[in-house]
């Protein structure tokens, strides 16, 4: 029986998501050898180069790092064979694997994906799962495939999806259980039982674009109420509202949003509640909460209707 704390495991990740996992194995005491992350990029005002959290956790315990351009050839590729992994494990590492790289490891490739998959393969797993308003979703640790988050299945977790929980609510909750999910995988490893995926329920999140930030409120409550949480606390969804771009977070969804009627149009402040405004959808109501007007700082809705920012009968509308 072989003991997974021997193995020669190399990490491939670049943010937040892939730091923690990364941490986690590192303070378990798994011998991590080697990491990779993308390159260093350019962040704020300065335009300064950040090096990426898995690049900060890697550095924090001494492990090499590697930031080479690509991983599947040149140096990137000769580093990679000099650390001789037993495994690669990689967690949003946004790079493709190429096949001389998925055969390399004696124990195999390993990815950590935030999704139930077969659903929501790709680049945005979170978002998309709460914006097509899913009811749970959780972890997948599967077996590295040239195909696109397509290998067989080696842990599969679940959790919840609240009504009302944000983007920022479903990553925490997905980081830990990415964490619980990474170590049990490990710890018995020699009796794994894998699970091909059945590629008939297969869905892809695709990576996010402008147009997809846009939140158009002729559209039913529930709905729109899926689209702002999604991209909440980041980067947020746009409308204009009195001819200015805004940014909308914090909404709150409930069924008896959803029985509102009232003659104005989709986009129309029809109500100011304790805690912040309600917007004519198509079908129904939906509550919001915060709001950002550009060049200032996040507020709550009543802040902006105390401060005449926002007013009864005011008017969200798309571009």
């Amino acid at each position: 029986m072989t003991n997974s704390r021997d193995f020669k495991i190399v990490f491939m990740g670049t943010p937040d998501f892939g730091a923690l996992v990364l941490e986690e194995l590192i303070k378990n005491n798994f011998n991590v050898v080697g990491v990779f992350s993308q390159p260093d990029r350019p962040k704020g005002r300065g335009k300064k180069l950040q090096p990426t959290p898995v690049k900060e956790v890697a550095l924090k315990y001494s492990v090499p790092v590697f930031q080479p351009k690509s991983v599947n050839k040149g140096e990137g590729f000769d580093f990679l064979k000099e650390l001789n992994p037993d495994i690669i494990i990689t967690a949003a590492f946004g790079k493709i694997l190429r096949k001389n790289v998925l055969k390399l490891p004696p124990k195999g490739c390993w990815n950590v994906h935030a999704s139930l998959l077969p659903k929501y393969r790709g680049a945005a797993p979170i978002q998309r799962a709460i914006e097509n308003g899913e009811k749970e979703t959780g972890i997948s640790i599967f077996n590295m495939v040239e195909a696109l988050d397509a290998g067989d299945i080696a842990i599969r977790k679940s959790i919840p999806i609240e009504i009302n929980d944000n983007y920022g609510v479903v990553y925490k909750k997905l980081l830990s259980l990415a964490k619980e999910a990474v170590l049990e995988f490990l710890n018995s490893f020699d009796h794994l039982t894998l699970k091909p995926q059945n590629e008939e329920g297969a869905s892809y999140a695709e990576k996010i674009t402008k147009e997809d930030l846009i939140v158009d409120f002729n559209n039913d409550a529930k709905n729109v109420h899926n689209k702002i949480r999604a991209y909440d606390p980041y980067p947020g969804v746009r409308s204009i509202y009195e001819k200015e771009e805004i940014k909308i977070f914090g909404s709150e969804f409930s069924d008896d949003l959803l029985s509102i009627e009232n003659k104005e149009e989709p986009g129309t402040i029809i109500r100011i509640v304790k805690d912040g405004i309600l917007v004519q959808c198509r079908a129904g109501a939906v509550k919001i909460k915060e709001i950002h007007f550009p060049g200032k700082k996040r507020i709550s809705t009543i802040d902006a209707i105390n401060g005449k920012k926002l007013k009864l009968l005011g008017h969200f509308s798309p571009y």
